[in-house]
């Protein structure tokens, strides 16, 4: 499947070159190009800090499963007001940690039922629901994320009734884990809600599993009398609660292309849709698609309708908004966004340049193989160790996608701290593309491009990653010479280091 995927490539976009650099300035034409860069520079003096992937899995270490559990279900202070949401029962009752952690731990309760049921005022009693799941994420104020894992449902009974929500949150992203711990959760709401709690606690008291490894837990039930449950953390959870198909059912190549431009120059994009599974899945996806880089900015996959100011920043986000709240946000001062309506494949606000930003050539050989991505999905189809097909296709195509933009950056990572502009400038210019050039000039100013480099710093004497296997296949593949005259010219260099712009 890869050297398919690479061939397409290469056959689109012709012989793969690198060149040796010279020192001479590159001049940049182009008003759009001179705008997109004053803009990601003005963009990164805005935001704050990088926080890297690493230090967010250094601090899971000696965590539980997740940090609380609760129930959610819609009230009404009194007749002719729309239901509210609110906590009805939680796990455990007392928060045993920092003062810090129970802060924010508090904050986020209150805003939680809302991120449960964004949809509130649209509620009335009901015979019949099917039950949904559907995720959010909670960014705390140093950057890191929590996942909300949610179930909602109707409770067992007779008559007309309102759906409750069980949400579980952790710091842990790993999507089928907690969906496999709600089917659970769900069993047991069906036969008595005492059973739920006495379960949870079980959870929580488990040890808390290395990426790949599963824990058991044993838990008694009416009927069935003890068992046991297998909960297995999977050793790459990056694609594992990711649903392309979703995604590619909502929006046509063509404008995926340009959503994903727009957020490559970390632009605020926002998605509408009338599910909220299909908002999650989606915004879920498209962040999965930006691997290896990572979107450090504002994410609100589900955006309740009472936080709907959160779009009026001029700092870049990713937020999800229900289609019934679209009247609202059209009546708000809004920056430069890109509203995308994921019902109906089409955009409803744009900046017009988002079909030229991405390098034409480059552009046409990911949408063309992306054209072929059932055909090549067979490949891995009868694959036992592939949980997806699609998924594993996809992202090995934004893999190759991203090789060809800054594939070669460990040529440049290491060595001294003396002149880091001009190794920035090298790194460039080693392109032979004049368009992949002009991209990089003005990606290299975003923030995830920074995070990009400041990782692999950190993590160099690490394991690697998909990313940089696919990374050191690419260079082993350039012809001899090629390779060569690169490594010449980075010695002349001096190996400078090459790291993201202090500021």
């Amino acid at each position: 499947m890869v050297q398919k995927i690479n061939g397409i490539f290469e056959a689109r976009r012709g012989k793969k070159k690198m060149k040796r650099v010279s020192q001479s300035t590159e001049s940049s034409s182009g008003r759009a190009h001179s705008q997109r860069l004053v803009s990601v520079q003005s963009m990164l003096r805005q935001t704050g800090q990088y926080r890297t992937l690493e230090r967010d899995l250094m601090e899971l270490q000696e965590r539980k499963l997740f940090e609380y559990f609760l129930v959610v279900a819609l009230h009404k202070t009194k007749a002719g007001v729309p239901y509210l949401p609110e906590v009805t029962q939680q796990f455990p009752l007392k928060f045993e940690r920092s003062f810090k952690f129970m802060r924010e731990a508090e904050d986020q309760l209150k805003v939680i039922p809302q991120f449960c049921f964004p949809d509130a005022k649209d509620w009335a009693p009901v015979d019949n629901f099917p039950s949904e799941t559907f995720s959010f994420v909670l960014t705390g104020e140093d950057g890191s994320r929590r996942f909300g894992y949610c179930r909602r449902l109707l409770p067992s009974g007779k008559g007309r009734r309102l759906p409750e929500v069980y949400c579980i949150v952790s710091r842990l992203g790993c999507f089928d884990l907690f969906s496999k711990i709600l089917d659970e959760v769900e069993k047991r709401r069906a036969i008595s809600p005492a059973l739920v709690q006495p379960f949870m606690r079980g959870i929580m008291e488990a040890p808390f599993p290395a990426p790949g490894r599963t824990i058991s837990i044993k838990n008694f039930l009416p009927g069935s009398g003890t068992e046991v449950i297998e909960l297995c953390r999977p050793s790459d959870s990056r694609l594992e609660h990711v649903d392309f198909e979703c995604l590619f059912s909502s929006l046509s190549l063509r404008l995926l292309l340009r959503v994903i431009a727009s957020l490559l120059l970390e632009r605020r994009v926002i998605f509408t849709a009338d599910k909220l599974s299909t908002l999650s899945k989606c915004c879920h996806a498209m962040v999965a698609l930006l691997y290896p880089f990572t979107w450090q900015h504002t994410y609100i996959p589900v955006l309740p309708p009472s936080m709907m100011d959160i779009v009026c920043t001029p700092t870049p986000f990713i937020v999800g908004l229900l289609s019934s709240s679209l009247g609202r946000l059209k009546e708000l001062p809004l920056e430069e966004v890109l509203v995308v309506d994921l019902g109906n494949s089409r955009f409803l606000r744009q900046m017009d340049d988002e079909d030229s930003i991405l390098p034409h050539k480059l552009q046409a050989a990911l949408e063309h193989v992306l054209e072929r991505r059932k055909e090549l999905a067979c490949d891995v189809a009868d694959s036992p160790s592939e949980p997806s097909s699609l998924s594993s296709v996809v992202s090995e195509v934004f893999v190759r996608f991203f090789v060809e933009i800054v594939g070669h950056y460990s040529l440049f990572m290491g060595g001294s701290d003396r002149d880091e502009e001009s190794s920035r400038e090298a790194f460039r210019k080693a392109l032979s593309s004049k368009s992949l050039r002009r991209f990089l000039e003005v990606f290299m100013e975003t923030q995830m491009f920074a995070g990009f480099v400041q990782e692999r710093e950190f993590r160099r004497q690490g394991l690697k990653g998909l990313f940089e296997m696919r990374a050191q296949d690419y260079l082993d593949s350039l012809p001899g010479s090629e390779n060569r005259g690169v490594n010449k010219f980075l010695k002349g260099l001096g190996n400078l280091r090459f790291k993201n712009r202090k500021r």
